[in-house]
């Protein structure tokens, strides 16, 4: 790993932000949105670390941008996947789905060990 939390594949956050501009090329703000929103709210992520995301991902290839001034009052970076972008998106298939298998394995141990009786609904 070349950074705490970052494998050969990204991160998750980069996973969500290639999956936004492989549906949609999408500007900074629009991508705080998105991203928040599949998340649930949970660890909301801020402006700065987000820019600071898309500057690495655009260094390291997987994302373009440029300047939108026709749509808006305010020039705006779109940001959209490259070629390379799409390739580690299909890459962090594998990722997901062994996360999915230590999170099942996680579940199944709770439900095993600390299942708690479900409380029944009162009429």
């Amino acid at each position: 790993m070349s950074r705490s939390g970052r494998g050969e594949k990204g991160t998750w956050i980069q996973l969500l932000i290639l999956k936004i501009l492989y549906e949609t090329p999408s500007h900074g703000y629009a991508l705080i949105e998105k991203v928040n929103s599949l998340q649930s709210g949970r660890r909301p992520i801020k402006p700065g670390s987000l820019y600071t995301i898309l500057r690495r991902m655009e260094k390291e290839g997987l994302l373009e941008s440029n300047w939108d001034d026709k749509n808006s009052r305010l020039n705006r970076r779109v940001y959209n996947l490259s070629e390379a972008g799409v390739h580690r998106l299909k890459d962090g298939r594998k990722m997901v789905k062994n996360q999915l298998i230590i999170l099942k394995d996680i579940q199944e141990f709770y439900d095993e060990y600390f299942n708690e009786p479900e409380v029944e609904k009162q009429e």
